[in-house]
């Protein structure tokens, strides 16, 4: 012990000086016998008693300082690394963030104890908006890298915060060399870097994704040096990525067997045809291309090289003309093609058309969407060669007429036919010969929102198509009872599916014809829409169709008595049953429905304002084998 001194203000001590010229000052210090002092606030009660200095330690001592955080991170790591156990690993991540990264930059095969794995990882996650961070992915390289491994990951970001970035997907790279299936949607902090280090650790990636990132050529050489399994890969608005990518992808990726590129402004047809030249498109067998800086040049390549490629779709190549069609149908490349789709290509006209339905000889499948230029005489050349065609959807073709489709029908083989907003559509001026041949092969006709297709047409699709099966008339606004029953009469086989949405003149006559004649066979009927229709309709529902699984009434004019008549019927097995916006439906219908839950598994009654809250309260409880729509 040491007795206090004072301080002389001149940055010396001298004695016999107190530091506390105040005698009050001195209440600050308080002695508690010989081996202590402490230190406690001035009291007025001492001011008298206090009269000398008094003796305390020289050194204040601190509380040391006695957890693992004073450690420096060289040793965590090594601590980490031999952690022998799933919930050691675990529980460590969880104590701060500092320790989960830590934990993250350690590689699996740098831990001292290794745990017993499965040999195939089959984990996935999905992050979206909010969650997707670095935290989260740092978490998730941790936990499965304790569990399994991470087999397929999907982040799908906002490009507003922060969010994911080169942090996160290291820690990925690292904890999970099994991963086969990554998706990248909308980062914009990621970059090269990230990619390029995921392609060093998972050699096993068949599946990649990547839509609005920042990432360039680089990336996409290091995944064809690193990962020769690769067998997908889809691009979209990747404005970075280019030709160089692509051919290095093409030659070193063999195994490679689908493709998307989708508004990459860097890829031209040097990218597109060193991709299809190379190897690999001995394997391809799907190839989509969508508003690419690309020319005929690149159509004559698919046509020639395309030797495995079974399905192709085009959309949106403004640079290509009528000649890069007829080159690629003339290729002879394509002899394996199935589904063919090409949308918004002006280059597509009936000269090009005849030369793809000649060089693809297998071609069950083709969709032709918004082209301008197309005519009867195209579609008509096209049945003629295309032999093997099943099914054909034409899309705001304008200059296709009901002539042409008709002749289309007759000439081919066809089984499945779809007309969507093609304008040209109309009904056929009485007086026009006829066609007396029928068509056996067709099954199923759609016709959606054609303005011009009206009851002639109608009949004359019931007389060329006996064998119809599956009928689609969605915002017909002129077809009539009276010009649909002779199609309902000439359906030989009975009509299995039947939707009749927004056809407004259609009326419950119409419906008892329908359930009369093919109640037997009828598993779904659609009449959303039909505001003439009522519970009439649903009392021939109840009683004749045996086999109807799916029925659609929203819209319509059906009362509470109609969905009593459903629940009365004997035989009816209803599974889903729309009455969305229904206005005479009310809280009466609450026991008939809950009646057909038995049977329900889904259960429209969205903007049914007579049925209150509590009402949708109670199906919800009471039908708890059914989803409910409310």
């Amino acid at each position: 012990m040491q007795k206090l001194v004072g301080y002389s203000g001149e940055g010396d001590f001298s004695h016999g000086k107190s530091m506390y010229t105040n005698p009050m000052d001195l209440g600050i210090f308080t002695s508690h016998g010989h081996h202590m002092e402490v230190y406690s606030l001035p009291c007025k009660r001492s001011r008298s008693r206090i009269s000398a200095p008094f003796i305390f330690n020289e050194q204040i001592h601190k509380k040391p300082k006695t957890t693992i955080e004073i450690l420096p991170d060289e040793c965590l790591f090594e601590i980490f690394k031999r952690l022998n156990g799933t919930q050691e690993r675990s529980s460590c991540a969880s104590v701060s963030k500092h320790w989960l990264n830590l934990l993250s930059t350690i590689r699996k095969d740098e831990f001292t104890h290794s745990l017993n794995q499965q040999q195939n990882a089959h984990l996935s996650r999905f992050l979206k908006g909010k969650k997707a961070t670095d935290i989260r992915l740092l978490a998730i390289a941790v936990g499965a890298s304790s569990h399994g491994g991470l087999g397929s990951l999907s982040i799908n970001g906002n490009n507003v915060t922060r969010g994911v970035t080169n942090l996160g997907l290291k820690a990925i790279s690292r904890n999970c060399p099994s991963l086969t299936d990554l998706s990248l949607w909308n980062l914009s902090s990621i970059s090269d870097e990230a990619i390029i280090e995921i392609a060093n650790e998972c050699h096993n990636l068949e599946k990649l994704d990547f839509c609005q990132i920042p990432i360039s050529d680089n990336s996409l050489i290091a995944i064809a040096k690193n990962c020769p399994n690769l067998k997908e890969l889809s691009i979209e608005s990747c404005s970075n990525i280019g030709n160089e990518g692509l051919q290095a992808i093409g030659q070193s990726c063999q195994n490679l067997k689908s493709i998307s590129i989708k508004n990459c402004s860097q890829v031209g047809d040097q990218g597109i045809t060193s991709l299809l030249s190379s190897s690999s498109s001995y394997s391809l067998m799907k190839l989509k291309l969508e508003s690419l800086n690309i020319s005929d040049m690149s159509l004559a390549v698919i046509g020639h090289y395309g030797i495995e490629i079974t399905d192709l779709a085009l959309t949106r190549l403004c640079k290509v003309t009528e000649k890069g069609f007829w080159v690629m149908g003339s290729g002879q490349g394509l002899q394996k093609l199935k589904s063919l789709t090409i949308t918004s290509c002006f280059g597509v006209t009936d000269l090009g058309l005849e030369a793809l339905g000649r060089g693809c000889p297998n071609l069950k499948q083709f969709a032709l969407r918004k082209s301008a230029f197309l005519s009867d005489n195209g579609i008509v050349s096209f049945a003629e060669v295309a032999l093997s065609l099943e099914t054909i959807l034409l899309e705001e073709c304008h200059r296709v007429t009901q002539c042409g489709v008709f002749n289309f029908v007759l000439k081919s083989k066809l089984k499945n036919l779809t007309l969507e907003n093609c304008f040209g559509i109309k009904d056929l001026v009485p007086g026009i010969p006829i066609p007396f041949r029928c068509s056996d092969s067709v099954k199923s006709l759609s016709i959606r929102n054609c303005p011009g297709f009206g009851n002639n047409s109608l009949m004359l699709f019931g007389r060329i198509c006996p064998q119809l099966q599956n009928v689609e008339f969605i915002g017909l606004h002129g077809i009539t009872d009276e010009c649909f029953a002779p199609l309902i009469e000439c359906c030989e086989p009975g009509l299995v599916s039947v939707s009749l949405s927004s056809c407004p003149k259609l009326t419950d006559k119409l419906v008892s014809e329908l359930c009369k004649i093919h109640g037997g066979t009828l598993e779904i009927l659609n009449l959303d829409g039909c505001t003439s229709i009522t519970d009439s309709s649903l009392v021939s529902i109840a009683s004749d169709c045996l086999l109807l699984t799916e029925l659609g009434v929203s819209g319509s004019g059906i009362t509470d008595s109609g969905v009593r008549a459903l629940a009365c019927a004997v035989q009816l097995n209803l599974q889903i049953l729309s009455i969305s916006n229904c206005r005479f439906v009310s809280d009466k219908s609450l026991p008939f429905l809950v009646k057909l839950s038995e049977s329900l598994v889904g259960l429209n009654v969205r903007q049914c304002h007579g049925i209150s809250n509590s009402g949708v309260g109670l199906l919800v409880d009471r039908l708890w084998n059914c989803d409910i729509l409310s």
